[in-house]
């Protein structure tokens, strides 16, 4: 089309220069949204690996649990203390019991504890100590006892207490997941609402369907009846209803007439409407939407901030103690 235009003013047409001007600028602006687009198309990447890592994680910690949790009842049934308690010492007792509950707890301390190592070098190497050194010094602390007692050291073994603090702090950190996985696929299906597509009116009244990164301000197109609406734009003609329940909450379709505003991402009812385009990419409401939910995530609020100081704290004030109980 740009090598045609060329070759049509090259005839000594007064209009050339800026006739090429304009076009030079159409190119320009179809060059942005081709980079918006773009840009759309990698942020929705990004938004679904993010997805696929909180899966991968949530996935990661069940299997932890599961397994661990299989390990800690054979634990508990080995433990000296419970059997005593239960008063069936004798009855279940058997010579090199207790080598089989060492290894049994092994298991849970490196398999199903190692996120809690790994995440007690990230909290020090951040100099930022958290729950996790909490957690991972106290398992740390009665693996390694409980194993010196195992092998002569006089003193009680606490591999009962080491397995069920696994298996809790797993279960809590798998449900944690799931519930930023939940809010990584609400993002997911905010961005599906948009269509691939739109039927964009061209200058000669034809109907050329175009991809979303190719619609720009002003430009018209038709909606018919059941589809989506591609992009932010103002009514010029037709009468519809328009179900806008999964972006602004209304419950009933919206009448929107001549002159009404509409909300890319909506859908059409029963009419076909015409319109003009206000904002697409970034600019439009879904987008912002999206970019506000992101944002909600990434940051902290107030109450998360307490609560880390609060665990930083109390990690503090654990380790503090702990230590005291050393000076002789």
């Amino acid at each position: 089309m740009a090598k045609e235009n060329t070759h049509k003013h090259r005839g000594g047409d007064p209009s050339k220069g800026s006739s090429g001007q304009h076009e030079g600028h159409e190119m320009h602006e179809g060059h942005q949204e081709m980079k918006q687009g773009d840009h759309n198309n990698r942020k929705s990447h990004e938004g679904h690996k993010s997805g696929d890592h909180h899966a991968h994680m949530a996935a990661d910690f069940r299997k932890r649990f599961w397994i661990s949790l299989a390990l800690t009842l054979p634990i508990l049934l080995l433990s000296p203390m419970l059997q005593t308690l239960v008063g069936l010492r004798e009855a279940i007792r058997f010579s090199g019991d207790i080598y089989v509950l060492f290894s049994l707890s092994s298991a849970v301390f490196w398999y199903g504890g190692w996120p809690f190592l790994k995440g007690l070098f990230e909290e020090l190497t951040s100099r930022r100590p958290g729950m996790m050194t909490l957690v991972a010094v106290a398992i740390t602390t009665a693996y390694l006892y409980s194993s010196a007692v195992v092998f002569g050291l006089t003193g009680k073994m606490f591999f009962w207490e080491l397995a069920t603090l696994v298996d809790i702090m797993l279960l809590g950190h798998w449900i944690e997941m799931k519930s930023v996985m939940g809010a990584s696929k609400a993002l997911e299906e905010l961005a599906k609402l948009m269509p691939s597509d739109a039927h964009k009116l061209m200058p000669d009244g034809s109907v050329k369907d175009v991809s979303l990164g190719d619609l720009a301000v002003e430009d018209k197109v038709l909606i018919k009846p059941g589809e989506k609406i591609p992009a932010d734009g103002v009514i010029v003609e037709g009468e519809s209803s328009v179900n806008e329940a999964m972006l602004t909450g209304e419950s009933t379709p919206v009448t929107k007439k001549t002159g009404g505003k509409v909300i890319g991402g909506a859908i059409n009812g029963e009419g076909s409407l015409t319109i003009e385009i206000k904002s697409t990419g970034k600019n439009s409401f879904l987008a912002q939407v999206i970019d506000l939910v992101k944002q909600a995530q990434e940051s902290k609020s107030k109450t998360q901030n307490l609560a880390d100081t609060a665990a930083l704290w109390l990690t503090l004030i654990a380790l503090g103690s702990a230590a005291l109980t050393l000076v002789p």
